[in-house]
């Protein structure tokens, strides 16, 4: 917290803490603050991170906590009489209390309710300036109360209705699809943008597009039924059904020349119907049904279905499903209830159960047939967790082929290849066999590269594969035999591709390339875009109601408490949606989503909107590393951040320096410092210093962030106080979050750190989350089985043996470096996510001692659902309970063996109690033994 004359000039820090809602006492003695971390929208929340009041007593450097209720108190008012008012939960529902507030600083009695609100609560409110009334926020409406007595009264607002924004927008997009399909004859492609259906000829000289949806609603997911007909899902009729559009001109079939356009029907159920997917013969579809159910069904082409049957019925719904070539088999990727994606074959007609033809505890999804049906081609992670392309051979019979024989079948083939016979169909499709059984062990690894590989794609004759891998640049397209030779890259520069798909004649590789839509042609091995203009009406208004609806019905069908945790999901929208609806700016609306959302009292939710309309500067304040205090003249450094810009040996600047000007411009006392660095980002700036006297000009390039720096000086710090607390006995430490670059620097740093140590300290306090605490607990919880002695380490084996128990190769025996020293962990209140899931697990598997406070309380995993505009809402969809306990993690903290609240002002006094706390149990855990 900082403050700044109210003249203007360069902040200094104010308080030696952190927190929110800084008010400073009418008498100027006290300062009240807020702290705690988290979403007040949660008013529901209980845990550890709620925010509690504290007051700072400015002449005797004090700070008293005041409050201690366990939900959040927060929007901190001075009234008077040295009254604090403040808004919290322990009615119910968010209210607004006022505390007295002693001469010391202390709370002098207790928090008196002054609103009594019971169905909805207090968001915003202030005093007025003479302190006698109260004026707030609540649902819609403003609120007058008088403090000295009397209820409140809404204000009556009459605003004549403006538009801040134009309320509809005529917009034409040459890019932002965001998925695309290939008509059967391979001369159109339908696509989606901003959830309009639209086709285009497949021409790089042409790019006009016909929309052929045209609704205020969500269109997605086309597919071609035949080369005039495509299904796509739309959710405009409430949910998600499946639709068909033609042409409706019966002098013109094409859909593409056509000005008329009808749309119909196909599907009216209470569930959700997406992802049609159209076999090769177009005479049956499959789609899902819900979340897990996935049907087959024979298909007209005028869009009637008959003879439905359900191949699945389950929780996960099936991943990239896909046709075989003669349409009789379906292939999918599908998880377990252990997360863990597998690919079936299963049969259309459901005559027999589903196969697993990857068998493996690693992720295999993106499942591909190749056009002349011999091999199922996948993406796997099987080896070293990279992910690779691999397939499967169908038949035993080509399994068992040796590399003598497949070079004589392809001179053979070679020999044959024009030779056609008359009256052969090439529409004629030959029945694939499948040999299944033990087919999960005739698989073949193709790619072996560096990074990962994705979008496979298989050439007509089954010999080549085309994937998307990484290279110097970027990612690009790459092709591949199937026996892993003759690998070339297609494309060059980094192009990014995404969603490569062969179409139907395997001439073309078509692939999105940041949303644009291209092919690559295999006979001239030559890429070409193929523009689009996309033409639609946005109507805003319209909009907001879709992306409510689509938001809301996300959370509906996906929260992982089908309960919403006691509350009436269907009654918050009702509740809700007029509040959205009436929101004039994307903001608004968000904030109001967001509000709504808060009332499940979950983690790991918000929707986060795309770009708002508002046009404003883009600017970036150009960072040197150094905090100042400003002077009449300049300002005064007075603490430097090790490695950054000041901190470098070429513009090193010193604590104490004086800077007098940038690049040439005087710092005057009314002017703000850090002003003159805005949009000086990595672009030298000249200072001139003064240094004990003696005026010197430094060159520097201020940084876009510090954040890595700033946390490298906290770990350093940490590191240097167990240092001190052990006497040189315990290495510390920290996980920054739970990612594989933390993991990565946590593996690395085990070493330097516990290098000849007794133990070692693991901190995840301020942890945000991530997946990897299960790498860590194999490093943590290994259990030393053997001890080896190499020669010449001892030359009385028989009698020295004993004197290397502690010694075992574990860099070479083990996936991951193990420690077999004691250990103990520290979290707190900022640990989240898979912070806290180490937390407990480091706890209940009995590794070692948990000290500090208990952790947020926020264990769900989530995934997002992208709306019309390109927001999104996050979706918790997983929820985690600890196995001991067979306690909910979700508001459910991490509770220490040893519990320590650490003072505001630890950090500012070079204290850590509860890194202190931890020091000394470890090192009384170890004396003891």
């Amino acid at each position: 917290m900082q403050k700044v004359s109210s003249k203007g000039g360069t902040p200094v820090r104010l308080l030696n803490t952190v927190g929110a809602d800084p008010v400073m006492s009418p008498d100027g003695k006290f300062i009240a603050i807020a702290k705690g971390w988290g979403r007040t929208t949660r008013e529901d929340y209980r845990g550890p991170a709620n925010f509690d009041i504290w007051i700072y007593d400015i002449k005797n450097d004090k700070y008293n906590k005041v409050t201690d209720f366990e939900g959040n108190d927060f929007s901190l008012r001075w009234g008077a009489d040295n009254s604090l008012y403040f808004i919290s939960p322990k009615s119910g529902d968010y209210n607004i209390y006022k505390l007295k507030i002693g001469s010391d600083g202390n709370a002098a009695g207790e928090p008196v309710q002054i609103t009594n609100f019971t169905d909805d609560g207090v968001r915003y409110f202030n005093i007025s300036q003479d302190g006698q009334t109260l004026v707030m926020e609540r649902k819609t409406d403003i609120y007058l109360q008088n403090l000295s007595g009397g209820t409140p009264q809404k204000v009556s607002v009459e605003i004549g209705a403006d538009y801040r924004f134009d309320p509809f927008e005529h917009k034409t997009y040459s890019n932002d699809l965001d998925e695309y399909a290939v008509s059967p004859n391979g001369k159109y492609t339908a696509f989606v943008v901003r959830g309009e259906v639209f086709v285009k000829e497949n021409d790089k000289e042409k790019s006009r597009a016909v929309n052929l949806t045209n609704y205020p609603y969500r269109d997605q997911n086309a597919a071609w039924l035949s080369d005039s007909t495509i299904i796509f899902v739309s959710d405009r009729a409430g949910q998600k059904e499946l639709y068909l559009v033609k042409s409706a001109d019966e002098n013109e079939s094409n859909i593409f020349k056509s000005l008329k356009h009808e749309t119909v029907r196909l599907t009216n159920t209470p569930e959700d119907e997406s992802f049609p997917v159209v076999s090769p013969d177009g005479k049956k579809l499959a789609y899902e049904i819900g979340s897990g159910k996935l049907v087959v069904v024979d298909v007209s082409p005028e869009g009637d279905f008959n003879n439905e049957v359900v191949l699945l019925d389950g929780w996960d719904a099936p991943g990239n499903v896909r046709w075989s070539p003669d349409s009789k088999w379906l292939a999918y990727s599908l998880s377990d209830l252990n997360y863990n994606s597998e690919i079936y074959i299963h049969a259309a007609d459901n005559s027999q159960h589903p196969v697993n033809v990857s068998m493996h505890p690693r992720t295999d999804y993106m499942a591909v047939w190749s056009p002349d049906g011999k091999k199922l081609g996948f993406v796997s992670e099987r080896n070293n967790r990279d992910a690779d392309i691999w397939f499967v051979w169908l038949t035993k019979e080509d399994w068992e082929k040796t590399q003598q024989d497949w070079e004589e079948a392809d001179e053979d083939s070679g020999k044959k290849k024009d030779k056609k016979k008359k009256g052969d169909d090439s529409s004629n499709v030959e029945p694939i066999k499948i040999d299944f059984d033990n087919i999960y062990q005739r698989l073949t690894q193709v790619t072996s590269l560096p990074g990962d590989e994705s979008y496979p794609a298989i050439s007509k004759d089954g010999e080549t594969f085309y994937f998307v891998g990484q290279t110097e640049k970027g990612r690009d397209l790459f092709s591949i035999k199937w026996d892993g030779k003759d690998i070339s890259t297609l494309t060059s520069g980094g192009t990014n591709p995404s969603s490569v798909r062969m179409d139907p004649n395997a001439e073309n590789l078509y692939y999105s390339k940041r949303g644009s839509l291209n092919r690559y042609n295999l006979k001239s091995s030559k890429s070409e875009s193929l523009p689009f203009s996309a033409k639609m009406k946005i109507i805003f208004a319209e909009e907001y109601n879709q992306k409510f609806e689509e938001g809301w019905r996300a959370i509906n069908q996906r929260f992982y408490d089908p309960d919403f945790h006691g509350k009436d999901w269907s009654a918050l929208k009702e509740k809700y949606k007029p509040w959205c609806l009436s929101a004039s700016t994307k903001k608004d609306f968000q904030d109001m989503f967001n509000l709504m959302l808060g009332e499940v009292n979950a983690s790991h939710m918000g929707m986060r909107d795309a770009n708002d309309r508002s046009d404003t500067q883009k600017e970036r304040t150009g960072l040197l590393g150094v905090e100042v205090e400003p002077l009449n003249k300049g300002v005064k450094i007075t603490h430097i951040v090790p490695r950054s810009p000041a901190g470098k040996e070429k513009s090193k600047l010193n604590v104490g320096d004086v800077i007098l000007k940038v690049d040439g411009e005087e710092i005057a006392d009314d002017m703000n410092y850090y002003s003159l660095l805005t949009n000086k980002v990595g672009d030298k700036v000249l200072l001139e210093v003064e240094t004990n006297g003696e005026i010197r000009e430094v060159v520097i390039r201020p940084a876009r962030t510090l954040k890595d720096e700033l946390y490298d000086e906290w770990v350093e710090e940490r590191q240097e106080l167990v240092e001190k607390y052990s006497n040189g006995r315990l290495g510390y430490l920290h996980i920054e979050g739970m990612s594989m670059p933390s993991f990565e620097r946590f593996e690395r740093e085990l070493t330097a750190r516990g290098l000849g140590k007794e133990g070692i300290v693991v901190d995840v306090r301020y942890n945000g989350g991530g997946w990897t605490t299960d790498y860590l607990m194999t490093i943590l919880n290994y259990k030393q089985h053997a001890y080896t002695i190499p020669r010449g380490a001892t030359n009385n084996l028989a009698k020295n043996y004993k004197n290397f128990r502690q010694y075992y190769p574990l860099g070479e025996r083990l996936p991951f470096a193990a420690w077999t020293k004691p250990s103990i962990a520290l979290c707190n209140q900022n640990s989240y996510s898979n912070a806290e899931i180490f937390s407990h697990a480091y706890k209940t598997l009995g590794i070692g001692t948990l000290v500090g406070y208990p952790t947020f309380g926020a264990v769900i995993s989530t995934g997002a659902q992208g709306l019309i505009d390109g927001s999104y809402v996050r979706l918790p969809g997983r929820g985690w309970y600890v196995l001991a306990t067979d306690e909910n993690m979700e508001n459910g903290p991490a509770v220490p063996d040893i519990i320590v609240e650490e003072a505001p002002d630890s950090r500012a006094k070079g204290n850590d109690e509860q890194l202190k706390r931890a020091v000394d149990e470890l090192l009384k855990q170890i004396d003891s033994k």
